[in-house]
């Protein structure tokens, strides 16, 4: 919705006091209850056409709201894209305008800036020159939805872990252990020691869930994965959350009660960004609780059903029980599925160090990953964590990890230790899904992968 202020007719002196005062009392209004008023909006020049008496331009306002105006040409010969300015004018309504059916016949025109001629930014651009001038690129009404959908995303997981009464806290980027694996650490020295880039805020997480109960933090996470696929960033944003007296079944409903809050929420406040979008929400609307769950032994078997391989040292073979799943498996797992699915019972070796181990099957890890549907894959993973002091020191041995690294750690165990368990969730993935864009570099403000460390 395009901001307004009311504006005194015929009022032509441009004093910043009298401005000031004017914008204090700037209000985004549909434009019906203006109609027939004189009014100001401010902001850039998103479309210009300019004709021999009138100069047809879309404004757009500092959130992404677009208004129609008509201008006399004697006022615009400057103006190019991106031009900052106000205009003032009578609000009128005009079924023809495609901006919401009015338009402001302006009288006044005053320019701020006048934005140069080669504004590199157009309609039909390469994914990289638009991710070279993501600075620029971030004017775009698709960008500007994406960004709105990524904050009411942000939004609506924090109101249902409020809501909920978790409690929301914070852990450090810097650290001197791994979480999910040393092959994709980012080193950092600090001061005279060697460090890394945090990979999770788990293991702090799970420190603090002795004195505040059930925790949560949005934080970056940093993995050195040397990746280009379309759901990989080296940088990305990570909801994680962990609760002590919990058992796997806790933690799905959790998951899925997020979710479907998260939906109705987007759904209920974005709609506009997802029609510029072109999502259809009605698969949105289609998912309910509780989600699919479906155990590794037979996703395994569906994906031999449909021949799927996995590379293995290089070299491509039939997928077996006892593989991780990839990027490809669990696209083509969840291709034909329309409501996001708990993929649960995994083998204990693929998964971290600090997944328990099911005390009725010991090759089994007590974890779960909720993938999405249509081919979009893994969102968050999860599950209980190994509560038992010699069983999580003899998994840290076997691992190969400095045990001096984890002491404080392993003392969690050591001091009234308790079942507890919790969950990663990628913002960006989940983002991709819902605005049902191609890529996840789409997905993030200012994306970093291997290739691209600016702007």
């Amino acid at each position: 919705m395009i901001s307004f202020v009311p504006f005194i007719k015929g009022f032509i002196s441009w004093d910043q006091n009298d401005l000031n005062q004017l914008y204090k009392r700037a209000q985004d209004i549909k434009c019906e209850k203006y109609v027939g008023e004189y009014v100001s909006v401010r902001g850039w020049i998103h479309r210009i056409r300019k004709q021999k008496e009138k100069t047809f331009i879309l404004l757009r306002d500092d959130r992404g709201g677009i208004v129609s105006c008509v201008v006399p040409s004697k006022q615009t010969s400057q103006l190019t894209i991106q031009s900052s300015i106000i205009i003032a004018g009578t609000v009128f309504k005009d079924e023809r305008s495609k901006e919401g059916g009015f338009e402001i016949r302006g009288e006044v025109v005053k320019i701020f800036n006048i934005a140069q001629p080669d504004f590199p930014i157009g309609e039909y651009k390469s994914t990289e020159l638009l991710l070279d001038y993501r600075h620029l690129t971030m004017r775009t009404m698709k960008m500007i939805s994406v960004a709105k959908i990524r904050s009411s995303v942000l939004e609506a997981c924090r109101t249902w872990l409020i809501d909920n009464d978790w409690i929301e806290v914070t852990a450090p980027s810097i650290v001197k252990s791994a979480v999910e694996g040393g092959s994709t650490l980012f080193s950092v020295k600090y001061f005279e020691e060697d460090a890394y880039l945090s990979q999770s805020a788990q293991l702090y997480l799970e420190a603090l869930i002795f004195a505040l109960g059930a925790v949560w933090t949005i934080s970056p996470s940093f993995r050195a994965e040397k990746s280009r696929t379309i759901r990989h960033l080296a940088e990305f944003l990570h909801l994680e959350a962990e609760a002590p007296w919990v058992d796997i079944e806790d933690l799905l409903k959790y998951q899925e009660k997020m979710i479907l809050h998260v939906i109705s929420q987007i759904i209920k406040k974005r709609k506009e960004d997802l029609d510029i979008l072109q999502r259809n929400i009605q698969d949105l609307e289609l998912v309910n609780e509780p989600f699919e769950r479906i155990r590794y032994d037979r996703a395994i078997s569906i994906l031999q059903e449909k021949e799927v391989k996995t590379e293995v040292n290089g070299v491509y073979r039939p997928i077996e029980w006892g593989d991780d799943l990839t990027l490809d498996s669990e696209r083509r797992l969840t291709m034909d599925f329309v409501r996001p699915i708990f993929i649960t019972h995994f083998p204990l070796r693929v998964k971290p160090f600090y997944v328990k181990q099911n005390p009725q099957n010991e090759d089994e890890g007590i974890a779960a990953d909720l993938l999405l549907p249509k081919g979009f894959g893994e969102v968050s993973s999860g599950g209980i964590r190994e509560d038992n002091l010699d069983q999580l020191t003899h998994r840290i041995a076997s691992e190969g990890l400095d045990p001096s690294d984890y002491s404080w750690y392993v003392d969690l165990r050591r001091y009234g230790s308790v079942p507890h368990g919790g969950f990663g969730l990628g913002i960006e993935r989940l983002v991709r899904w819902l605005t049902n864009l191609e890529d996840i570099k789409e997905c993030v403000l200012f994306p970093r992968n291997m290739s691209r460390i600016k702007p």
